[in-house]
Parts: structure tokens; sequence; C-alpha cells
């Protein structure tokens, strides 16, 4: 068993099935030693979980809970095009996209839920670079999308 599978069954995480694209695009590319994932969203067994907006439809804590789901979809486009998560050396980047009702600025916050989990997967390589963005729609009425890009060897 792998590092990592290993620490994902320590931490009681499976990932997920790699998610089909809703469009004409590839879930993850690889670019020199980086890869990137295309932005994911928090299906769960190819449904979403809620739609609508963070701070009307959805709370934030449970936007936080999605941006951590999206984070598991994106780790599973990269270990399909990289073989193994114990290749990534660095969690780089990390960009994510909430939904937000106009009075909503609770962005960081939501995406804190994609952060801790890398942290929690990859310890002190899991440490990155982040944007949190506040949007009007995302696709499918989505509440939270999140994409990254991972330094691999």
């Amino acid at each position: 068993m792998s590092v990592i599978d290993a620490r994902l069954t320590e931490l009681g995480i499976s990932l997920p099935t790699l998610a089909a694209p809703v469009g004409a695009y590839s879930p993850a590319v690889i670019s020199n030693n980086l890869v990137f994932t295309s932005g994911q969203l928090p299906f769960v067994d190819g449904v979403l979980p809620a739609t609508g907006k963070v701070g009307a439809e959805v709370s934030a804590a449970d936007a936080a809970g999605y941006a951590r789901t999206c984070v598991l979809n994106a780790l599973a486009a990269a270990q399909s095009v990289i073989g193994s998560l114990d290749r990534v050396t660095r969690v780089v980047k990390v960009t994510g996209f909430v939904a937000s009702a106009p009075d909503f600025t609770g962005q960081p916050a939501v995406l804190n839920g994609a952060s801790t989990v890398l942290g929690e997967i990859f310890g002190g390589v899991g440490m990155h670079a982040r944007s949190a963005v506040g949007v009007a729609v995302l696709p499918l009425d989505a509440p939270v999308e999140v994409e990254l890009i991972l330094e691999f060897a």
C-alpha cells in the first residue's frame, strides 16, 4: 500500500471514481512536472449533494464540506494522470469558486474545507497558495468548485 493510500485509510477517506467531464475538456493535464486539474464540482456518485448560493440556499459550513469533496474529486483526477498520489511533492495552488449570495463574504472559510483536507492528507507538502473567489453562479448551479495545481516527481 502506498504512503498516501495508507494516510487516506487512516483518515477514513476513499477517493471517488473519476468524475466524467460535463463538457469538452480533460479532468487533469500534465505540463512538465505539474498537474493541473479542471475545476471539480462536489459530485458524490455522479450527483450534486446541493445546489444554490452559499449564504442563501446553502450554509457556509455545508459549503466547506462540499469544497472538501471537490478536492477529493480533484485528487482522483490527478491520480488518473500520474498513477499514484505518492508522486506529489507539493500542492502548489488551490483555486476555489464559491457561488455566493450578494452579501456573502465568507469565501475563505468555505475554502478552508479544501485546504484542511489537503493538509491532513499531505502534511507539509499540502501547504499551498490559494484564491477564494465569490461568483454569481457555477456550472449546474453547484455551490462550490475547486481546481488544483500539484507538483510531482
